[in-house]
């Protein structure tokens, strides 16, 4: 089979951690679907997370806006047919970056919800960052795809959040934090929730399928899968 022609653009760095999972899992799939030696044509700007978490606790998303549609304009001149944005989060400014390049943006809940309709699933638990999981930018994708998303209560939001800058993003896995999400993750079945979207892009770091009581959701994994799809057509 021909190397697909398509380049996959990645917008990551935040955190690093995940987007190395973006690079093998394109990569990955790939190689299953064309076999021997193939890999993916590439483009990835990573970029600095730390200034930009400094911006997400001073509320300017104004910023953040600007900075990340500016970097998605390096990614398509270095010659990208498509663009991730490899964190849930910052897709609090999707439109505006966008807005900012000529090549169309996969747009990470919608993969997301895809997989979560065809599985006949509808009422995901949200996991992911205070951010993700307190505003409307997120749910409301959700919801327009016919999905009601639960989010934990504010003590759990905060400690699922802690988890994620103080740990994740750092590249350190703790059992105690694998048990306080399993908590969560039961405390929402509980409240009728039928699966879990892993929606920052490093919760399945800490949290795997076989660890979690219902179905789990892999955003970057399936961000990648629509990645590749979309450049072999």
């Amino acid at each position: 089979m021909e190397v697909p022609v398509k380049t996959i653009g990645l917008l990551g760095g935040m955190s690093w951690e995940s987007t190395a999972l973006y690079y093998r899992l394109i990569n990955e799939r790939t190689r299953a679907l064309l076999g021997g030696l193939h890999s993916a044509p590439i483009a990835m700007v990573s970029v600095d997370f730390a200034p930009l978490e400094r911006l997400q606790v001073a509320g300017d998303w104004v910023g953040i806006g600007r900075q990340l549609s500016a970097n998605a304009r390096e990614v398509q001149a270095a010659g990208a047919d498509v663009l991730l944005l490899c964190t849930n989060t910052m897709h609090k400014v999707a439109d505006e970056i966008a807005a900012a390049v000529d090549i169309p943006m996969l747009h990470l809940a919608d993969t997301t919800a895809q997989a979560i309709r065809a599985n006949g699933h509808a009422r995901p638990a949200l996991l992911g960052t205070r951010f993700t999981m307190e505003e409307a930018f997120y749910r409301e994708r959700l919801s327009s795809a016919g999905l009601s998303a639960l989010i934990p209560d504010q003590s759990a939001r905060d400690e699922v959040h802690r988890v994620i800058y103080e740990e994740l993003c750092q590249g350190q896995v703790r059992a105690e934090s694998r048990n306080a999400y399993q908590r969560v993750v039961a405390d929402l079945a509980n409240e009728g929730a039928d699966c879990v979207i892993a929606g920052c892009t490093e919760i399945t770091l800490l949290l795997s399928p076989d660890d979690c009581p219902l179905p789990l959701y892999d955003t970057a994994a399936l961000h990648a899968q629509a990645a590749v799809s979309w450049a072999l057509q």
